[in-house]
């Protein structure tokens, strides 16, 4: 759970009792092993411990603007957590592999289960916490070391690159809409002269046409002589 407070006070203030209670112990127990150098402030939402730009001003490689972290103690919604960088950086170097054989053993040795996440390690309650161990975790990773390992693993180019932004994609054209083909007319099945006749009568229906056109006229022969 991210906050907006400002500063640590304003932080562990707006917290439940308990919880307020439980970091402010753990927060003891870093600032009493914390080495030289390191700067104590609110980052991410949460308190932050980190190397200042004034010891390494290019600042943290994913985000200059911010300094290099090196751990944060949060409140969650279900838990609260102690993110300790220290124990990724670096994660195949001989210096982090004895740090972390050395962190997990302790840890045991202390009669308490870690539940850790890669360098997260979760916890509900502070009698979870073996607070000696977290002292002596930072006791045994002074500044100049972290920074070193740091700076090592960030030349190997092993060390997470901000991602890159994805091009937004263009929105496909449509394509343009094709002319649609004129239907030719049908032709008629009736063919017309040019006086106006049927050019495809049956041969019967013109025959009884022209039969009746000379009875016509030689009944008009007949009127006339009479």
């Amino acid at each position: 759970m991210q906050s907006k407070a400002t500063s640590v006070e304003a932080y562990l203030s707006e917290l439940p009792e308990d919880r307020r209670a439980a970091l402010t112990a753990v927060r003891r127990a870093i600032l009493k092993g914390l080495g030289t150098g390191y700067q104590e402030t609110m980052a991410y939402g949460m308190i932050g411990y980190s190397i200042p730009h004034s010891i390494y001003a290019e600042g943290y490689h994913c985000d200059p603007r911010q300094p290099v972290p090196m751990a944060g103690l949060g409140n969650q919604k279900q838990h609260m957590s102690l993110h300790l960088m220290g124990l990724d950086v670096g994660a195949e170097s001989a210096p982090t592999e004895a740090l972390v054989a050395w962190f997990t053993k302790a840890w045991a040795d202390s009669g308490r289960k870690l539940n850790v996440g890669k360098a997260c390690v979760r916890f509900k309650r502070i009698e979870e916490v073996p607070l000696e161990v977290v002292t002596e975790f930072f006791r045994r990773l002074p500044l100049k070391a972290y920074l070193a390992t740091y700076l090592t693993v960030l030349a190997s180019g092993k060390q997470g690159k901000p991602a890159a932004k994805k091009p937004a994609k263009k929105p496909a054209r449509k394509p343009a809409p094709q002319p649609m083909a004129k239907k030719a007319p049908a032709k008629s099945p009736i063919k017309k002269t040019a006086e106006g006749s049927d050019a495809k009568k049956p041969a019967a229906s013109r025959g009884s046409s022209k039969k009746a056109t000379a009875e016509n006229a030689a009944a008009m022969r007949v009127s006339k002589r009479a």
